[in-house]
């Protein structure tokens, strides 16, 4: 017979193999650093350029960064923020090198679906690091109790605090002082003020908006982590919800977001728990757009399905059942998304099965459908063994043309990504300015 002894031993053998693969991946130290970019591939990957043109800008101009050479003199190598520095500085056939940036708040993007294995971290993780190679800011949050994300951001030591979890608990506390305030008596309110509400939820309701955000090895990447006791908040949640049945408990997140200065990020990313609950609805209803990754099988298109409808069920059964809660917390029902789309993955073009699933995406979901799948390479597949994006990975660890394959459906599928968030972008902040 076997007990919960034996879950908790098999937990620590697996945890000291962890430390070990972090320790051979990322440093003696388990500190994950970001490496250097050659310019081969600023000029091909980033800015568009023939290498020499990029050469001549950076001998013409000396004060510009100019990376590291390698001992042969062959090679420059060149950090993420000389990167950046350059985009500042550098026009390329008069144009610019900064990225497109419409006004108002960042881009909140949910990469969500409940099948478990469909690519919903590997999305989040390659949107985000092409994102800051395309010289956005991001802030990633990790709502998957499993915490990939925030493993692959190098974040190994996370409390559950300062998680979702703990974001819930201080909107829970600033909600409960807001209703109250709404009452000329205070003592008239049937509900309890932040200061009534448990010791425990007061204390993690006491934190700064900025306390969540933690850095990650990408100078430009921000994430609110998960981490294993994350998955407790469906449990704590319910509790709230019977503590205060005047919360909004799907706002949480939304409002949170709302207290970020409009240019401290440029894009949010959402990693959501394959499961339809508490997170993964504050997901949705502060996501302007909705990313549904699936692989090319039938259960996944069969999972997918089931999500659609499952998510949009719970969606309308807040939209009617909280109608007057949302009226009062200032929130529009029933939610809307400036977009939605699904996105192929684990892709391989030589698959007669593979391309007839994509071909009934199509047929189902029509132009919903992205045009460019995730292939499945082995760059990908060892992004997951090492813990590292196809973008982290250093091309000469392998043959330059399976990472250059890789590198490119990502960047295709970015491409896509890119175009349609900017016209969502660019339609939010005109509909703001018209209001």
């Amino acid at each position: 017979m076997r007990d919960h002894s034996d879950l908790q031993a098999m937990n620590e053998r697996s945890l000291l193999q962890q430390t070990a693969v972090r320790q051979a991946t990322f440093s003696p130290s388990e500190v994950k650093t970001l490496r250097p970019f050659s310019i081969w591939e600023i000029s091909q990957f980033m800015f568009g350029v023939p290498a020499d043109t990029l050469r001549k800008k950076l001998a013409d101009d000396p004060s510009l960064p100019q990376g590291t050479v390698e001992e042969d003199g062959r090679q420059r190598w060149f950090a993420l923020e000389e990167i950046n520095e350059l985009r500042r500085r550098i026009r390329l056939r008069g144009k610019s090198l900064l990225p497109e940036r419409p006004k108002g708040r960042a881009m909140r993007v949910a990469v969500s679906n409940f099948k478990g294995g469909v690519g919903k971290t590997v999305v989040a993780q390659h949107l985000a690091n092409a994102a800051a190679l395309d010289g956005y800011r991001v802030l990633c949050i990790d709502f998957d109790p499993q915490a990939t994300l925030t493993h692959s951001m190098g974040l190994v030591e996370v409390k559950e605090w300062n998680t979702v979890w703990g974001i819930m608990c201080r909107d829970l506390c600033r909600e409960a002082d807001r209703i109250t305030e709404t009452y000329d008596d205070p003592d008239d309110c049937p509900y309890p003020s932040g200061d009534e509400l448990p010791e425990d939820v007061q204390s993690i309701g006491a934190q700064r908006f900025q306390d969540f955000i933690q850095p990650t090895c990408w100078p430009t990447i921000d994430i609110i982590p998960s981490c294993a006791n994350a998955a407790f908040v469906e449990f704590a949640s319910a509790q709230y919800r019977s503590l205060h049945k005047a919360w909004s408990f799907f706002g949480c997140v939304a409002r949170y977001l709302d207290e970020l200065p409009d240019d401290q990020y440029d894009l949010i990313i959402f990693d959501c728990p394959p499961a339809i609950g508490y997170q993964s609805l504050n997901a949705a209803f502060a996501a302007d757009i909705l990313y549904i990754p699936s692989g090319p099988g039938y259960w996944e298109y069969d999972s997918t399905t089931s999500y659609l409808g499952q998510l949009g069920d719970a969606m309308e059964d807040i939209s009617s059942g909280f109608a007057k809660l949302a009226e009062d917390a200032k929130i529009t029902l029933p939610k809307t998304f400036l977009d939605i789309r699904l996105l192929m993955t684990r892709f391989e073009h030589n698959n007669p099965l593979h391309t007839a699933m994509l071909d009934a995406f199509r047929n189902v979901f029509g132009a919903d459908v992205c045009q460019n799948a995730i292939e499945m390479t082995r760059a990908v597949e060892q992004s997951g063994r090492f813990q590292m994006s196809v973008y982290e990975q250093d091309y000469r660890q392998m043959t330059r043309e399976t990472w250059k394959r890789a590198r490119q459906s990502f960047d295709r599928a970015y491409g896509e990504f890119h175009e349609h968030m900017l016209s969502a972008w660019k339609a939010h902040a005109a509909n703001k300015e018209v209001k």
